[in-house]
């Protein structure tokens, strides 16, 4: 998985522990999940099971390395069932070594579209990784980038067939010159911040707001109080 800083992407290691001998079932998340993260425990759980494939109800501990780092919004769930999958024997752990897993699940198993991919993308090829599970509405945003395959996949069970090599899903190709050309001519009426002379920590803010999806209304420093 892959937390975003502002515009720059970390990378999150999902470490999955089964018992299936716990007295009790339980499915707890750690690592400063946020409520959106600690939600994923009931989309996971769904969409497994909506997938035809099985949820072994018995005590599982998810935890999301770093520690210290703050997880936000559902761009982990895809990531969690991964990683519940391969710890009860359900997914290949050879094919998710060395990949990025990002989406979020609805309860049917389908993957969502979520925020930051372009940042995710980036933090995976500084990194090394071969290979990042994106929604299909996200696939033109991870493969601007280059240097890694990127497989779009529209549901949970698609992707546990693909991992399985039973229905494989082509990484996906774009034509950069033809995407950026739309995306220029959509951008056409706006303004452009390099129209703009000094005003560096300004521009800047502003750029970060953008990526978060914030208001510069909404910008403040932790503790500050309210929003103006």
């Amino acid at each position: 998985a892959c937390a975003v800083l502002g515009i720059d992407g970390q990378l999150v290691e999902v470490q999955t522990d089964f018992n299936p001998r716990g007295a009790l079932p339980n499915f707890t998340i750690v690592g400063l999940p946020d409520s959106a993260v600690r939600e994923s425990r009931e989309r996971v759980r769904a969409a497994i099971k909506n997938a035809g494939l099985q949820f072994v109800n018995k005590t599982y501990v998810v935890n999301l390395s770093p520690a210290d780092l703050p997880k936000q919004g559902p761009a982990y769930d895809l990531g969690i069932a991964v990683g519940v999958l391969s710890a009860t024997d359900q997914a290949p752990i050879d094919s998710v070594q060395d990949a990025l897993f990002i989406g979020e699940l609805s309860l049917d198993g389908t993957i969502r579209h979520v925020q930051g991919v372009m940042s995710m993308a980036m933090a995976a090829v500084e990194a090394g990784l071969k290979t990042i599970y994106v929604p299909v509405e996200d696939a033109d945003e991870a493969a601007m980038i280059g240097g890694i395959d990127v497989i779009p996949v529209p549901s949970l069970g698609h992707l546990v067939e693909h991992l399985y090599k039973l229905s494989p899903i082509p990484p996906h190709q774009i034509d950069l010159e033809a995407y950026l050309t739309a995306t220029d001519s959509y951008m056409g009426d706006f303004e452009d911040f390099a129209d703009i002379k000094g005003q560096e920590s300004a521009k800047r803010a502003l750029e970060i707001a953008a990526r978060c999806r914030r208001s510069d209304r909404e910008m403040r420093v932790a503790g500050a109080g309210e929003a103006a």
